[in-house]
């Protein structure tokens, strides 16, 4: 009965610990810092349908910050929503999908949920998670549907440079030639403090197709918009055809919120990166007083990293049970690797929801858990 397999990464959306260290998010936007106490602009939004493509101004809004036309932007339920609009309606039985592993895990569920056959490309921790073009040529085939990315990805922060996305385009090409590459972009402005914002895939080949939303780099998860980006007319067509058969249209609301956001977008991403630099900077300290027992690929950017126990001192496949199980003791949480496909020994550490406070006081907790689970 069940399309969709069980993760346990949904226990992110039940109650939270004390530290909360398995989040991939920075701290939540509140209306306050849109609106002051002036809510005028909402009092009199009436409540009804809104565009299956999306509001005009919003997409135009979306299409400027990736230097594309409003056209190619279709506005969707979440980032989520836009990557199974794109599996429903690109793939299906006897068709295949290859993605980038270790992965969000929904996002290789949508692609089995269809009937696609999954092949996963391994990114490797111990080649810091980079892509390797010749491993995704060997999985390429006339079957190939969806070739799925992230980049920046997630668990690992790790961005995938332009060139080799120009790469894979051409690889595809040859190798895979009715094949679109997917590529999701939630984290690419959550650059840390002044670095320089890595450009947009969305101009990398005519069968790219780029997905984002709000969540991660605005704080702005409880609006639910996100987008897909494509430069194709029938595949856009499709996708908003595909939007109103599944949703209908976007909340009106959240998308004039969403109009907000973007309005002072700069002033908002800003203040995050600035924010994500400074715990970042508490996190790498950190992770160099405990270099005897730990391993990171430094992320690139957004709010998460990938952090490996080290065999030689954790040397029994029990160790990362007996580390989560010290981390609960202390009320913290952190994403096992398994969640994402990853090793057991590897974790995803969430370090932008905290505060610099909050953090510096988890990260010691987490360091008694691995002394505990060293003995």
């Amino acid at each position: 009965m069940e399309r969709f397999p069980s993760n346990d990464i949904i226990s992110l959306v039940a109650s939270a610990p004390r530290h909360d260290l398995a989040e991939s998010v920075g701290p939540s936007l509140r209306l306050g810092e849109l609106f002051g106490r002036d809510m005028a602009e909402l009092a009199d939004l009436p409540l009804n349908y809104g565009s299956a493509a999306g509001d005009a101004e919003l997409r135009a809004l979306i299409a400027a910050r990736h230097r594309v036309s409003a056209e190619d932007v279709v506005v969707t339920v979440g980032g989520m929503h836009a990557l199974f609009l794109l599996a429903f309606t690109l793939c299906g039985p006897g068709d295949e999908a290859v993605i980038a592993e270790p992965a969000f895990p929904l996002a290789r569920n949508t692609l089995g949920a269809v009937g696609a056959t999954v092949r996963p490309l391994p990114l490797r921790f111990d080649d810091g998670y980079r892509l390797d073009p010749e491993a995704l040529r060997a999985l390429l085939t006339p079957k190939t549907r969806i070739v799925s990315l992230a980049s920046p990805q997630n668990p690992s922060g790790v961005a995938i440079p332009a060139s080799t996305l120009r790469e894979v385009a051409e690889l595809m090409r040859t190798h895979a030639p009715d094949a679109w590459l997917v590529v999701d972009e939630t984290y690419r402005e959550a650059a840390y403090g002044d670095n320089r914002t890595m450009p947009s895939a969305s101009a990398a080949g005519p069968r790219v197709v780029t997905v984002a939303s709000l969540s991660k780099c605005h704080g702005a998860a409880g609006l639910r918009i996100g987008w897909a980006i494509t430069r194709d007319p029938v595949l856009r067509q499709s996708l908003v055809t595909a939007k109103f058969n599944t949703v209908i249209s976007c909340s009106p609301l959240d998308e004039r919120m969403a109009l907000a956001v973007l309005r002072q977008g700069e002033h908002i991403v800003g203040a995050r990166r600035r924010h994500l630099a400074h715990n970042l900077q508490t996190l790498e300290a950190w992770i160099g007083r405990h270099a005897a027992e730990l391993e990171w690929v430094r992320p690139d950017a957004g709010a998460l990293c990938c952090v490996r126990l080290k065999p030689a001192v954790y040397d029994d496949d029990d160790a990362p049970q007996r580390f989560q199980a010290a981390l609960q003791e202390r009320g913290i949480r952190l994403a096992p690797g398994t969640w994402f496909g990853d090793e057991p020994r590897v974790f995803r550490l969430g370090f932008g929801l905290a505060t610099n406070a909050e953090l510096a006081a988890a990260l010691e907790g987490v360091g008694a858990a691995l002394r505990q689970a060293a003995d």
